[in-house]
């Protein structure tokens, strides 16, 4: 069982910054998954970015370049740096832990079982 909570969230204008952070459980396969998931009202979960174990991450088209994925594997914390924030990123943000069958960097939330309560992000113009 991995336990992750968010943390971070916020309002913020257009082109303003927020870093949010998933302190986590141990997760335990060898190989994983962690990623960062939003949900708008009305949408379907997307995957904004992944990592992996080896630190191969993977993003979302609309944020690359302005998102950065990392974690702190000796304090099993995950973040999530957004700059140039857009009111189109404003949505409920989530932190997830791939199955322990997973072992590669993925943002399909089929691929996940461990999720967080959510962190709310608003973006205003």
């Amino acid at each position: 069982q991995v336990q992750l909570m968010e943390s971070g969230g916020g309002r913020v204008q257009t082109g303003e910054s927020l870093r949010l952070s998933c302190r986590t459980s141990s997760h335990p396969a060898p190989r994983y998954s962690m990623a960062w998931f939003r949900q708008a009202p009305g949408n379907k979960r997307e995957g904004v970015a992944a990592i992996d174990n080896t630190g191969t991450a993977t993003y979302l088209k609309s944020v690359k370049g302005r998102f950065t994925i990392s974690q702190d594997s000796t304090e099993n914390i995950l973040y999530l740096q957004m700059n140039d924030l857009k009111p189109e990123d404003t949505a409920m943000y989530y932190c997830a832990a791939s199955n322990p069958r997973i072992g590669f960097v993925t943002r399909d939330p089929r691929d996940y079982e461990y999720w967080g309560q959510g962190t709310q992000v608003t973006v205003s113009s």
